[in-house]
């Protein structure tokens, strides 16, 4: 099934709802939109299907995992080939150690948010997982003091004027 290009007001209340807390039961989740639970999974099926979650997750106390630092690697490629790009993508994506990767505009050509044990395993990962690559023409390291985010995504698009 395509991903879902309309969402009514409830589509858009259930969704909010999830966002908050992921672990609600379906019969919860019906009562704080105000539909029934029946309605309310077949909706919820409708949208998983439609594509628009793209998945649940728990958010850990990094600690908890033996994380002690956190930093945003910026990149420069030397080269905008495709194949370049495409190459540098794959390989910091399957590093266990890399939460995201985010291809930007401007001096650098990609940010690369880390998590590692501390100072010594964040330079092994810049030399040897970043720097040794044909690739990569510069690497610039900023340590996050402190991450707020995990944030609900705000529901941006233009209003219906048929609701």
């Amino acid at each position: 099934m395509p991903p879902i290009q309309q969402l009514d007001r409830t589509d858009r209340e259930i969704i909010a709802a999830l966002q908050q807390d992921a672990r609600l039961s379906n019969k919860a989740l019906a009562a704080k939109v105000g539909i029934a639970p029946s309605t309310c999974s077949e909706r919820l099926k409708r949208l998983e299907a439609g594509e628009v979650f793209r998945g649940f997750q728990a958010i850990v106390d990094p600690s908890v995992l033996g994380i002690g630092l956190q930093a945003m690697i910026a990149i420069r490629i030397r080269r905008h080939a495709a194949a370049e790009v495409e190459a540098f993508r794959t390989h910091a994506t399957a590093m266990p150690e890399v939460v995201s990767v985010s291809h930007v505009t401007g001096r650098n050509d990609f940010l690369v948010h880390v998590v590692v044990r501390d100072a010594d395993h964040l330079r092994e990962l810049a030399v040897s997982g970043f720097t040794t690559l044909p690739e990569v023409d510069h690497i610039e390291t900023s340590l996050i003091f402190e991450h707020v985010g995990d944030r609900p995504l705000p529901d941006l698009t233009p209003p219906r004027s048929d609701r």
